[in-house]
C-alpha cells in the first residue's frame, strides 16, 4: 500500500524511528564486544534497519526485523523491552507497507486495475 497525506506521513514516522532504532542498536552492539551470533544477528539488523529507512523492500525488511528481534529476544532477554517494540514495527510495516514516500512507492506505485464492464 502506498497511502499519502496524513497516513503517508505516518508510516514515513514508523519506518524512520524503526530504521533508526534497528542501526542505533545494530551498530551499538558491533562495535561492543560482540559475540559471534550476535555479529551475524545485528548485521542483518542493521541492514533492514537501512532497508527501512529508504523505503526498498519494506514487507522483506519487516519480516526480517520480525525474526531478528525475536530471536535476540530469546538470546538476550536483558532486552525484552526494545526487541517487542522493534519486531512490533516491524510486523506494523510489513502490514502496512512503506507508504508513498519510499523507494518502494518510486519502483512499483499505485496499480490501477480496470476489470471494465461485465
Amino acid at each position: 500500500m502506498f497511502p499519502n497525506g496524513w497516513p503517508g506521513w505516518g508510516l514515513l514516522l514508523l519506518r524512520l524511528v524503526a530504521g533508526i532504532l534497528l542501526i542505533h542498536d545494530g551498530l551499538s552492539y558491533l562495535l561492543g564486544v560482540p559475540q559471534w551470533e550476535g555479529v551475524i544477528l545485528q548485521s542483518i539488523a542493521v541492514g533492514a534497519g537501512l532497508l527501512l529507512l529508504v523505503g526498498f523492500w519494506t514487507p522483506m525488511a519487516g519480516v526480517v526485523v520480525v525474526i531478528v528481534e525475536l530471536w535476540t529476544a530469546v538470546s538476550r532477554p536483558d532486552s525484552l523491552r526494545s526487541c517487542a517494540i522493534l519486531a512490533s514495527l516491524g510486523a506494523a510495516l510489513l502490514m502496512l507497507g512503506p507508504g508513498v514516500r519510499s523507494i518502494d512507492a518510486r519502483l512499483f506505485g499505485r496499480k490501477r486495475i480496470d476489470l471494465g464492464d461485465h
